[in-house]
């Protein structure tokens, strides 16, 4: 990677001085019991937290948890602390307040290497996507906020560490870097030196894998690694390689073209169209398919197409060829499982392919919510490179498209570099 846009831990003293981290700990919650059910972010955080704790820094740790259009996972990050706290095997201190009177009491009182987590960042309005929606401000903007006004003057040092959230346009994320010297943290740094590799550097062959049924993510990096070149083969399945087969001028049945028209996804096959004839020699769709009948997987040619059953996976043969491409490849990027992973019927495409990707060569990131629960539960996630924690910061890096965090981090750059 080309020299870092940004600081990093190893350009500041932290010894005895307070720092405000923001990680992304946002995790998923059983509905029923309202329990954490997936620690993996908060795992992900840990590192960045111990290197700062060796550093003897005073730690105030600042994280969401769900949001308005994710309500019912908008809760205290009470639970959070304890799962830190075991994990680290220090106390991780909890206040159920952000920036009011008490919060800045426990901030002031901290001791070197102790670690205060403040409650939910989303019980504050300005914080909460709505608002950001609504009324659009600048980082500059942000710096009266109450968050911002009230923590900035207590603390030395800002850290990022969320770049799950890098696409959020928020005060936690974006305006601290307006008033204190900024670094990002180990995953941040790890995260987009991981997707740089991919962009800039890959090791070729380069392929993208681009599967799932949210097919905007997948056009959208499409284009741009199409032409740019970063890609040497784009291998399309799932939804994303069904609109291809319709953009070729074929037809798939009228069970999976209603699927698609009721998404509105129809108007993914003119852009797919272009794709097709400028790159015919980068992009491969599927050469056939596994349809669900009546409960029962069938395998049909891409030349028997249309049928009346439902398509829900790739079939063998282009799991054999896809696999060819795929185990010659030096860098391979994966957005999206291949198929209805969740049921068994259609799990076979995207299982062969997570057991194939992980004894390739090449260097493997993946990234999306269901494309890691799939290799969750089809694969094993030991065996990829990079898995990367976000999902909408993600889609948008590799679709170029700037993002509040990075753009913060850049300026914060320029502004503190040492």
């Amino acid at each position: 990677m080309a020299k870092r846009d940004y600081l990093t831990l190893d350009d500041f003293d932290y010894r005895g001085k307070t720092v405000l981290l923001r990680v992304d700990i946002n995790s998923p919650i059983d509905h029923k019991t309202q329990k954490i059910s997936n620690e993996n972010r908060i795992v992900q955080s840990l590192p960045t937290i111990r290197e700062l704790v060796n550093k003897g820094a005073k730690i105030v740790i600042i994280a969401h948890q769900g949001d308005t259009l994710d309500y019912h996972n908008l809760i205290s990050l009470r639970e959070h602390a304890g799962r830190l706290s075991q994990k680290l095997g220090q106390k991780v201190q909890f206040i159920d307040d952000i920036a009011g009177p008490a919060a800045r009491e426990k901030i002031k009182n901290l001791k070197v290497g102790e670690i205060l987590l403040l409650d939910n960042l989303r019980f504050l309005t300005e914080e909460v996507s709505t608002f950001e929606d609504a009324v659009k401000l600048t980082p500059e903007e942000m710096v009266p906020t109450h968050l911002v006004r009230n923590l900035a003057p207590l603390a030395d040092y800002y850290v990022n560490d969320a770049f799950a959230a890098a696409h959020r346009n928020s005060p936690s994320m974006v305006a601290f870097q307006e008033l204190l010297p900024s670094a990002a943290g180990i995953l941040y740094d790890k995260e987009v030196t991981a997707l740089n590799q991919v962009l800039e550097n890959p090791e070729r062959p380069c392929v993208f894998l681009l599967g799932g049924s949210k097919i905007s993510d997948a056009f959208g990096m499409m284009e741009k690694v199409l032409a740019e070149g970063t890609a040497d083969y784009v291998l399309t399945a799932g939804v994303t390689g069904q609109v291809m087969h319709l953009a070729s001028g074929k037809k798939l049945g009228s069970p999976s073209e209603k699927f698609i028209a009721d998404r509105g996804l129809e108007k993914f096959v003119a852009p797919a169209r272009e794709y097709l004839k400028n790159y015919p020699d980068k992009l491969r769709t599927p050469l056939d398919f596994g349809t669900d009948d009546d409960g029962k997987r069938h395998e049909v040619s891409a030349d028997e197409l249309p049928i009346e059953s439902l398509i829900i996976d790739i079939g063998a043969k282009t799991v054999e060829e896809y696999g060819k491409i795929l185990r010659e490849a030096g860098t391979i990027f994966v957005n999206g499982p291949v198929g209805i992973y969740e049921q068994e019927i259609g799990a076979y495409g995207t299982r062969k392919l997570w057991e194939i990707i992980g004894e390739a060569r090449g260097y493997s990131v993946i990234g999306g919510g269901d494309t890691v629960a799939s290799a969750a539960r089809l694969g094993d996630l030991s065996t990829i490179d990079h898995v990367c924690t976000g999902g909408g910061a993600l889609i948008r890096f590799l679709s170029g498209k700037k993002l509040p965090l990075v753009e913060a981090m850049k300026k914060a750059r320029k502004r503190w570099g040492v």
